[in-house]
């Protein structure tokens, strides 16, 4: 009896939800729907927010995995802090939908759909939610102004290194600012050349890794993060060289076309296989600072 008590306890939980609050569900529904179709339509389209739908598909998963537990602790969140919460981020949402501003209207929604599960759930559970609501900024698309600053050095670095690397190979290869020039062919470091949507991809699937397999400490997490960095610019400055051989031997038309997209995926699998190799050889690192953390 209390083994049926258990199992059925958890879903017969969730009709106060359906049926009581389906108001507030159809009023999440209403921002929530125009909102993940412009990300759709705007960010996932492009290199920059390709990792979009995987954070959003692993980011619920993360929630529901955990949804009984949830149910367990349930206690209704104060009244005051949940509006708190809410007020504001409606009003960024709806300054950030009327002037199109994506990114503002993404970070506005997720602070609305905290504050709900804060009111239903409670201040514990968001405790123990804390990364998967972290994980889900992830989904949020970055300010096209952020790329362009950010992209700028990364750009700089991976033209200047493939440039050294080539020439002291014997090719004929010259730099100017992010254009490269190869024999007779000129090619343009754009930035999904530079390494920025690899390392936002490179960071979220990571933590997603070290969240899963190891439930590590935050200081081993910040460790390994550290070494996303040059892992991502490793493997672009790598993508970068590939598609340099691949235009010298072969042509433009090679470059650009397939082999394109080959390199890329090349480079996003090399990259993470990387992170997946530090994460291996540092397996002394982890134990340590999971002993100091417990």
């Amino acid at each position: 009896m209390d083994m049926t008590t258990r199992r059925v306890g958890a879903p017969l939980a969730l009709r106060p939800l359906l049926t009581g609050h389906w108001p507030l569900l159809l009023g999440l529904a209403a921002l929530l729907v125009p909102t993940l179709v412009a990300i759709a339509t705007q960010s996932w389209t492009g290199e920059a927010g390709v990792h979009g739908p995987i954070v959003l598909a692993t980011g619920i998963w993360l929630f529901a995995r955990r949804w009984r537990e949830l149910l367990s602790i349930r206690q209704p969140g104060n009244m005051g802090l949940t509006l708190a919460v809410l007020i504001p981020s409606l009003l960024v949402y709806t300054f950030g939908r009327a002037l199109g501003f994506l990114a503002l209207e993404a970070l506005a929604l997720l602070g609305v759909f905290v504050a709900a599960f804060y009111a239903w759930f409670g201040m514990e559970a968001v405790k123990r939610m804390w990364f998967p609501i972290i994980y889900l900024l992830f989904v949020v698309p970055m300010p096209g102004w952020v790329i362009t600053t950010l992209t700028a050095p990364m750009k700089e670095y991976v033209s200047s290194s493939a440039t050294w690397l080539l020439g002291h190979a014997g090719y004929p290869i010259v730099r100017e600012g992010v254009t490269l020039y190869v024999a007779q062919y000129q090619l343009l470091v754009e930035d999904a050349c530079a390494g920025l949507n690899s390392l936002i991809s490179l960071t979220a699937i990571s933590l997603f890794y070290i969240y899963i397999l190891h439930n590590a400490s935050w200081r081993y997490a910040l460790f390994l993060m550290l070494w996303i960095v040059p892992v991502a610019l490793l493997a672009n400055l790598v993508r970068v060289i590939i598609l340099v051989l691949i235009t010298y031997h072969f042509g433009n038309a090679a470059a650009q076309g397939f082999l394109h997209s080959t390199a890329g995926l090349v480079m996003f699998a090399t990259a993470l296989l990387g992170i997946f190799l530090v994460d291996g050889l540092m397996t002394p690192v982890r134990k340590l600072l999971t002993r100091k953390a417990a």
